[in-house]
């Protein structure tokens, strides 16, 4: 062989050896990953009060199987490793820390509750471990200058607000408006987006205000305080149990307003059914997840695959229980940023793919999408609004976003 032929076939190995070295020193890992393995962390409430939510848990244990018996994602199967914390800030702490320093999880995924995630959320901050997609609607997971680790998924509470503040001022700009809120972050919250999103309006549009103990037996007197008021629209910010007690009491008093129901209360199961179905006709709320249960999606590609996935992996799931589809929905979210990493599986790459989204699930609805940026950690943004007709909810008009500063 020539001089020239063997240098080229050295330089020629060399260079593939440069190669080689290249790729293997482009793979970045820090606790938790593997080239065969990503560890994911998450806390659920499998029992205590709030048990009914542990389905999202399941669903998303169901999810990351069928993506592990496709073959993982860039070759790692995801090991998601999931906690009863029975909704109690105390035991969330408790088994958050087990996550990330026995288990050694690359991150906490969608763990649920307001203050369950608040009791966590400096923990894994000053860690740097990433807490993404918050299964709650506190504004607070999405302020990233405060908790640049943390973000949340669904829609925040004060962006709906002001999504509700935008439908009565198109609509209703004369209307005298009567509020009954928890008493809590969730009401604080929902109520500061409405107050903002009717900005000066808000001093005349008001006309009374009330609020609620979660402890409260009732909250008759409070519904006929609003009716005294004068009010002629009710904005309606309470969880399931009180919202299906107000919508009932407005019956049997016959106080007929404009009715806006916060959506952590629209379950036709757990709320418009205990409340009478006919009380319920003409509520107003607001969506952002196809529902299966909607004829309007009777053929859709999105929601048969979705159906698909329930019989195969959850045979005995509920499909008319729309928190399988939460599940499916933010499961399919992290699959995304985890796509996006590539082989850079450090905690600080995972939050920045996270903050670095823009696409379609297809089991949100029409013109709603995942969408982040470094200082934008709120994913959903708009929802449609929607009507109650006796049976079932009827979406209406455009898809609205409700903007939030952090300040």
């Amino acid at each position: 062989m020539s001089f020239n032929k063997l240098a080229a076939a050295g330089l020629a190995g060399a260079l593939s050896l440069a190669m080689a070295g290249a790729a293997v020193a482009q793979k970045k890992y820090d606790a938790g990953a593997t080239d065969t393995e990503i560890k994911v962390g998450n806390t659920y409430a499998y029992s205590g009060p709030a048990s009914a939510y542990g389905v999202i848990g399941k669903t998303e244990a169901a999810y990351f199987k069928m993506i592990n018996d496709q073959g993982g994602i860039n070759g790692r199967k995801i090991n998601f490793i999931t906690y009863d914390d029975g909704y109690s800030p105390p035991k969330t702490v408790e088994q958050t820390r087990k996550l990330v320093e026995s288990d050694e999880v690359l991150f906490i995924f969608n763990p649920l509750g307001t203050a369950t995630s608040l009791a966590t959320i400096k923990y894994l901050n000053a860690k740097k471990v990433p807490q993404l997609f918050i299964a709650a609607g506190g504004t607070m997971f999405g302020n990233h200058k405060q908790y640049p680790y943390s973000m949340g998924w669904q829609p925040n509470y004060q962006s709906e607000g002001r999504i509700y503040a935008k439908h009565v001022l198109e609509k209703y700009p004369n209307a005298k408006i009567g509020i009954l809120s928890a008493n809590d972050d969730f009401g604080r919250d929902s109520l500061k987006g409405f107050k903002d999103g009717l900005g000066d309006k808000a001093k005349t549009l008001i006309v009374s205000e009330t609020t609620y103990e979660t402890s409260d037996p009732t909250i008759d007197s409070q519904i006929l305080k609003l009716k005294a008021s004068g009010a002629d629209m009710f904005i309606n910010f309470t969880t399931p149990k009180f919202a299906a007690m107000a919508i009932k009491k407005n019956a049997e008093i016959g106080w007929k307003p404009v009715h806006i129901l916060h959506s952590v209360s629209q379950a036709v199961g757990s709320v418009m059914k205990p409340a009478g179905l006919e009380n319920g006709k003409g509520v107003i709320s607001a969506n952002y997840g196809k529902d299966p249960d909607d004829p309007s999606w009777k053929d859709d590609a999105s929601v048969k695959a979705w159906s698909a996935f329930m019989d195969k992996y959850i045979p005995d799931g509920d499909k008319h229980n729309t928190l399988y589809v939460y599940g499916y929905n933010a499961a399919q979210t992290l699959v995304q940023v985890l796509k996006q990493c590539g082989d850079n599986l450090t905690r600080e790459n995972v939050m920045k793919q996270a903050a670095s989204l823009n696409f379609d699930l297809p089991m949100l609805l029409p013109g709603i999408k995942i969408s982040t940026s470094p200082t934008d950690h709120f994913p959903i943004k708009q929802m449609q609004l929607q009507s109650f007709d006796g049976e079932k909810w009827v979406r209406f008009g455009p898809v609205i976003q409700g903007e939030v500063s952090i300040d």
